[in-house]
């Protein structure tokens, strides 16, 4: 081999090395100055964008047709943008410089426009800032779930059925988990407008990671509740569930049945049926999430968070100026004046108008109410909009997070009771009533990811059919395996760090 070819080996494989047989490119963003992670950074290579996760962490797939020369560029609001090639990437973290602020360059190329003049320019210019029609959009959703129960009382005020006694109640409670916590995660692209009922999606990948120890105690305790039942019950039996002025009736005979294959061919197509079934239900359920997240973004007239187009209803602050890389941005606070939902900050750029960033969080509960001893109260809604430019110099959205929050609570007496169709009289058999005092509390977290945007036509909107063929994988622990070869949202250690062991069968 002769000194030249030397050289270039080496040269490759370094490169190579570092990057190819690595398959992506991996690091934190972190704060040059307070060396703290920079969350929801976006990281651009070849005209598609990450997002740093809140821990800073980014992970970028790299394609074959990645050149040595390809650059990937960096930016965030308040800090001086990079962009540089791949080589030069080479340490575990990458340092992003606050960028000073220099009111005056502001002031000077701009007008000295008011708070309420600026939403109405952006209002103004939305036609020609961003994307409008048809689009493409690659994306990736994470939801992630926490419930946890507040109170668990109960009283029992009378039971005629020996087996519903306080140690059996007691067992119920303590199969159900007091904390629980659910992640899924879907790759696929979202083709749609801005009407929720315009919208399609194709699933390319999901996953689902959860403790199925809760689930199994629970198939459990439907097993011990039905034998009891049916140990203590007629088969012409049926019950009467009250709880105060309201009831309904439930037959028993449904428990009696006996689950008959008529043959094994039978047994699959119904199991295929199921899962058929199963696929279009998460299919159609994701669909609907994401398409209620992107068409309510404020850009559009028909959002909750609607300052933009409704200025006059908040108070408007022009707080500060800041940048995301040389451009800078209006920071304008907004707070409702009188029945708005929402308060928080738009991040508005001040050369074009457009709006870069928006954070809110709802001032009162989106729905409260309590009647008959139940009540729920949506107390949260918080979270962060952030749109970036693509290559074609308009903008489309890069990332979105929401995390809310429920309560609900049951504080009712409970009747189950026990007639019979072949009995004179009352008919009443056997009776539980319950006196019931619960609280449930929630939050759900829904981050997407939109790696690129590409306008379509309504025509091939209109030809595409979804195929509705995946199913989330379930997973006990997470796995790094799962998504190689994609590019998502870097987990947070608080997914990286769950696990779970499924209980071995007697």
């Amino acid at each position: 081999m002769n000194r030249t070819l030397a050289i270039i080996f080496w040269g490759l494989s370094v490169f190579f090395g570092h990057f190819l047989f690595a398959q992506n490119v991996s690091s934190t963003i972190v704060d040059s100055t307070t060396q703290q992670p920079v969350p929801y950074a976006t990281v651009i290579l070849n005209n598609k964008g990450v997002i740093t996760n809140e821990e800073g962490k980014f992970s970028f797939l790299l394609e074959d047709t990645i050149e040595e020369t390809d650059s990937l560029f960096i930016s965030c609001i308040g800090y001086e943008s990079i962009g540089k090639p791949l080589r030069e990437f080479t340490g575990n973290t990458i340092l992003l410089s606050p960028k000073a602020i220099e009111l005056r360059e502001v002031i000077v190329s701009n007008k000295n426009y008011s708070p309420e003049e600026i939403p109405e320019l952006v209002e103004d210019n939305l036609e020609k800032n961003y994307k409008n029609g048809f689009t493409k959009k690659r994306l990736f959703l994470r939801e992630s779930y926490s419930n946890y129960i507040e109170k668990s009382d109960y009283r029992i005020k009378e039971s005629t059925i020996p087996a519903l006694n306080r140690q059996f109640l007691d067992s119920v409670l303590q199969s159900i988990p007091a904390n629980d916590t659910y992640y899924t995660e879907v790759l696929g692209d979202l083709y749609g407008i801005d009407d929720e009922d315009e919208q399609k999606l194709d699933l390319i990948k999901a996953s689902e990671l959860y403790d199925k120890r809760s689930r199994l105690d629970l198939e459990n305790l439907e097993d011990r509740f039905n034998d009891i039942i049916k140990n203590n019950v007629k088969t012409d039996s049926y019950f009467k569930v009250k709880s105060g002025l309201f009831g309904t009736k439930l037959d028993a005979e449904e428990l009696f049945e006996q689950e008959v294959d008529s043959n094994e061919v039978e047994s699959l197509n119904k199991k295929l049926e199921e899962t058929t079934e199963r696929m279009k239900f998460f299919s159609n359920y994701k669909r609907r999430t994401l398409a209620n997240l992107y068409t309510n973004l404020p850009i559009f007239e028909d959002s909750d968070y609607n300052v933009l187009w409704k200025p006059n209803r908040y108070e408007l602050i022009l707080e500060e100026f800041t940048y995301i890389g040389d451009k800078p941005l209006y920071v304008i606070d907004f707070k409702p004046k009188r029945s708005e939902d929402f308060q928080g900050k738009l991040y508005i750029d001040a050369n074009d108008f457009a709006l870069v960033k928006m954070d809110f969080e709802n001032v009162e509960p989106l729905r409260k109410f309590s009647l008959l001893g139940v009540s729920l109260n949506e107390y949260l809604a918080k979270g962060s909009i952030l749109f970036g430019k693509d290559a074609d110099g308009r903008y489309s959205l890069r990332y979105y997070e929401i995390t809310k929050g429920n309560r609900v609570g049951f504080k009712r007496p409970v009747k189950i009771i026990e007639k019979n169709k072949n009995v004179k009289g009352r008919r009443k058999q056997n009776e539980l009533h319950l006196k019931i005092d619960a609280a449930f509390n929630g939050r759900n977290k829904y981050e997407v990811v939109v790696f690129e945007t590409e306008p379509i036509t309504e025509g091939s909107f209109n030809s595409f059919t979804e195929k509705k063929d995946v199913l989330p994988q379930y997973m006990p622990k997470y796995d790094p395996e799962f998504w190689k070869g994609y590019t998502i949202m870097e987990p947070n250690m608080a997914i990286k760090e769950f696990t779970s062991e499924v209980k071995k069968e007697n």
